[in-house]
């Protein structure tokens, strides 16, 4: 037991570094705000694993990982999460190690060992589900019916959300020199990588969105506002959470099943590839880097399935 602690103290700063040294804060900082907040959770679990609760991810001393703490964390993840989770964790876990090279605070041999882990293999269930077209009327029909300022903001936001698939940390950031008018565009930063793309927007949504900027008025910043008590916008940024908020208080209200933000892009993806548009497009548009990921999303029933395959022409003749 004394030993453990002992190890576990060691791994703990002993003095606090300037955040342009510290390989954690470091990676951190170059990473998109939405992506951000999702890697420390990550990074502070992996603190928390290797220090017994004692040290988050700008407390821990990365630079002293090895391959025998590497690996016992990656067997921890493996027992506690999915997949897709342990490899994502991981992957941050490796990243702060490529910051601890580049700084100088670990040689390229303990460099190589600590990140030289298998990735996890396993499919994880698909998560969330497809909401059906009645279901989105139904929570624009109950944000109209708010007949204020915070229904029209909603309305847009899940005009934007199930129009064109944006993740949520997507939808918040965009501005109102984003959205063009005359083409029907928004020009949305990428969650995962600080890339742009352009997306369109369907004539219903268009419709909600004009809805919101005449109320909200076309002063610059953020799209998509909150709304104070008596209906005062203010021009800022939604966070991640108020999204999450928004989407469960509607659900209440509109009288639907639970759902979560990005399940209006699964939604998006799913009804996309129903339509039979290719899934280079579908990639393109929902802003994947590789099509095997927008694949991923796609939750068609095994009904679609079964009625595909009605397409093919096998030729047979019954012999007997």
């Amino acid at each position: 037991m004394g030993e453990d602690t002992t190890r576990q103290i060691d791994l703990m700063l002993s003095t606090p570094l300037p955040l342009t040294l510290h390989p954690a804060a470091v990676y951190l900082s170059s990473l998109t705000p939405g992506s951000r907040r999702t890697t420390e959770k990550a990074l502070n679990v992996i603190a928390q694993l290797l220090t017994s609760n004692q040290c988050d991810a700008l407390s821990v001393d990365w630079s002293k990982l090895r391959y025998q703490h590497t690996a016992a964390i990656r067997a921890i993840l493996i027992e506690k999460y999915s997949p897709a989770t342990t490899n994502r964790m991981l992957c941050a876990l490796r990243r702060v190690l490529k910051e601890c090279l580049r700084l100088g605070l670990m040689s390229a041999q303990d460099y190589q060992c600590a990140i030289d882990l298998k990735r996890v293999r396993g499919e994880s269930p698909l998560r969330g589900r497809v909401l059906k077209n009645q279901e989105i009327t139904a929570l624009l029909h109950d944000c109209q019916q708010d007949a204020s300022a915070i229904g029209l903001r909603d309305a847009a936001l899940f005009g934007i959300l199930s129009g064109c698939g944006l993740r949520r940390s997507e939808a918040v950031a965009l501005e109102v020199k984003d959205f063009k008018r005359d083409d029907n565009l928004l020009k949305v930063l990428h969650g995962k990588g600080g890339k742009w793309r352009t997306v369109y927007l369907p004539p219903s949504a268009v419709g909600v969105v004009d809805d919101w900027l005449k109320i909200r008025g076309k002063s610059p910043g953020a799209l998509i506002c909150p709304v104070k008590r008596g209906g005062h916008i203010h021009i800022e940024h939604l966070t991640d959470q108020a999204v999450m908020a928004i989407c469960q208080k509607r659900a209440e209200t509109a009288l639907i099943e639970a759902f979560s933000p990005h399940d209006f892009r699964r939604t998006f993806i799913t009804r996309l590839l129903e339509a039979g548009v290719d899934v280079l497009t579908v990639c393109e548009l929902a802003g994947h880097a590789n099509p095997a990921t927008t694949q991923k999303y796609d939750l068609r029933s095994e009904t679609a399935k079964r009625e595909a395959v009605k397409f093919l022409n096998v030729l047979y003749e019954n012999s007997l």
